[in-house]
């Protein structure tokens, strides 16, 4: 490690008598990368928080070069040369390229008109820093995800940053996206910045981490060279215990399909998709972001109306409307955004996990039963392991990981057939993730057929006894359950899902048939 460039001393830090922090002593190398580890509620956000001058710590002291932050607001945090990336990016969508890099720069040398030359300039010499181009007046909101980091990242370092915090910052983006990235993190620090990099993807924390620090129920367990760890101990650290991903198979002999669809098409989304979906399956639909994953469970929601094909329900083609017409055909979509489209974030625990099934909490008066509604969220967040066991929390104050469980609890309330998640895992610990992953094995061995949607080749092998790999809209390929207990299938799949265009399918799909009826 370098000279250290940040110290913190003996933070420590309470909410509503809880200790978020408990005496955290924690240095950070002029040059270094330090991944910061934990599950979801370890500590992470609040120590990053604390240094950046948006929490005070009620004891302890943060000094950068040797001058004393904590206890300064934001301002002395930024001036000292504190940059945080969140997870949302926190960018302007309206504004353009230049105008988010710059603001920030200009607002803080004092700038009392807005000089669109200077601005360009600042954008300009920051991008070249990262080593790419961008153009400069396209609104941020016409950018790929992977661009907006990139956006973030140069506006950034146009604030003189000296230590720069990335939170989840490859939640979601492609595999050769995460490659860049990373490739752009590790020249960064070879120009002498310091990063804390913050993952639950322990493959990318030891693609770059020098060092790692984990932090569990708001204590520090330990500083450890990258070398030191692999991801087996490394969770172990994380989490207390041993966690293991146990394979998903198929036990049930009902070859039945539940759900069938035949040369579903929507023009512009995806075309000519074939599958079944027995009792007992997981299937994984997977592939790069954009190759029409959720545009086709949409579809089978009820949410993006097909315009070609048939979707048959035990046998019978069926024409879904709305996700009303779904839900009462048996079908329950987890979605991708559990905070925007999963959940009702200002609402209790109670209230989300009813929000689902309210018809069958109607007393004679046409009122909800009260008593009922309690039984029923108290069996959930039981049955779900949520660790805040206070059914009348507000979803919004609970962790990823538990949130995740809600919305997963308030489908299974409604007894589904076909169970549709879209991204399950994202931004959700170890721990929790084994969780979802035992639940999701527990719900198909009981008869219900599973869709997984995941771009993680270790999710889609650990759940899944089928698989489809799509790419712009079409199944490039697709795989049984003895592909998927081959050794070298995780480096196959991984190849074909990072490298699409050099793959040729050997599968023959099934005959396209289109459906002639009003698909909407």
């Amino acid at each position: 490690m370098g000279t250290p460039i940040l110290i913190a001393e003996d933070l420590s830090i309470a909410f509503g008598g809880v200790t978020a922090l408990d005496t955290i002593n924690l240095s950070i190398g002029e040059g270094e990368i330090l991944c910061l580890a934990g599950e979801n509620g370890s500590g992470k956000s609040t120590f990053v928080k604390i240094v950046s001058g948006v929490y005070a710590p009620s004891a302890g002291s943060v000094t950068i070069d040797g001058v004393r932050v904590d206890n300064q607001g934001p301002r002395a945090a930024i001036s000292a040369g504190v940059q945080v990336i969140y997870q949302d990016l926190s960018l302007f969508d309206h504004l353009s390229v230049a105008e988010n890099i710059a603001m920030n720069r200009m607002m803080h040398d004092g700038s009392r008109l807005v000089k669109r030359s200077t601005m360009r300039t600042i954008a300009a010499e920051q991008l070249a820093r990262v080593g790419v181009e961008l153009p400069l007046d396209d609104r941020v909101s016409t950018l790929s995800v992977a661009n907006k980091q990139l956006v973030a990242i140069a506006r950034a370092l146009s604030m003189d940053a000296r230590i720069l915090f990335m939170d989840e910052p490859t939640t979601a983006l492609t595999t050769n996206e995460v490659k860049r990235l990373l490739k752009i993190v590790l020249e960064l620090k070879s120009r002498g910045l310091s990063i804390v990099f913050i993952s639950h993807k322990l493959d990318e924390v030891f693609a770059i981490a020098d060092n790692i620090t984990i932090f569990r129920d708001g204590r520090k367990v330990g500083d450890f060279t990258a070398a030191e760890l692999d991801e087996e101990s490394l969770s172990f650290h994380m989490t207390g215990r041993r966690v293991s991903y146990a394979r998903y198979h198929r036990q049930l002999t009902d070859e039945t399909p539940l759900l069938e669809v035949r040369g579903l098409g929507r023009t512009g989304n995806y075309s000519n998709v074939n599958f079944n979906l027995r009792k007992g399956d997981i299937l994984g639909l997977t592939g790069l972001l954009g190759a029409g994953r959720t545009e086709l469970a949409l579809s089978l929601f009820g949410l993006n109306a097909p315009d070609a094909g048939q979707i048959l329900i035990g046998g019978k083609p069926v024409s879904m409307r709305s996700p009303w017409e779904a839900m009462e055909l048996g079908i329950a979509l987890v979605p991708e955004d559990r905070k925007t489209q999963g959940l009702f974030g200002a609402q209790s625990i109670r209230n989300n996990v009813s929000s689902n099934v309210l018809d069958s909490l109607l007393d004679r008066a046409r009122l909800i039963d009260g008593k009922a509604e309690q039984a029923l969220a108290v069996a959930t967040v039981h049955e779900m392991n949520v660790n805040n066991k206070n059914v009348d929390t507000l979803v919004q104050n609970l962790s990823g990981g538990n949130q995740q469980k809600v919305v997963i609890g308030k489908w299974i309330a409604r007894n589904p057939t076909v169970f549709i998640l879209d991204s399950p895992t994202v931004g959700i610990d170890i721990g929790s993730k084994q969780e979802i992953y035992d639940r999701i094995h527990a719900l198909a061995a009981s008869g219900i057929g599973v869709i997984v949607i995941s771009d993680e080749p270790e999710e889609i092998i650990a759940n899944c006894n089928r698989v489809l790999v799509m790419h712009e809209g079409a199944v490039l390929d697709r795989f049984d359950e003895a592909d998927l207990r081959a050794p070298e299938f995780k480096e196959r799949l991984a190849s074909i899902i990072g490298d699409p265009d050099s793959h040729v399918s050997h599968v023959t799909t099934l005959p396209a048939t289109t459906n002639t009826g009003d698909q909407r």
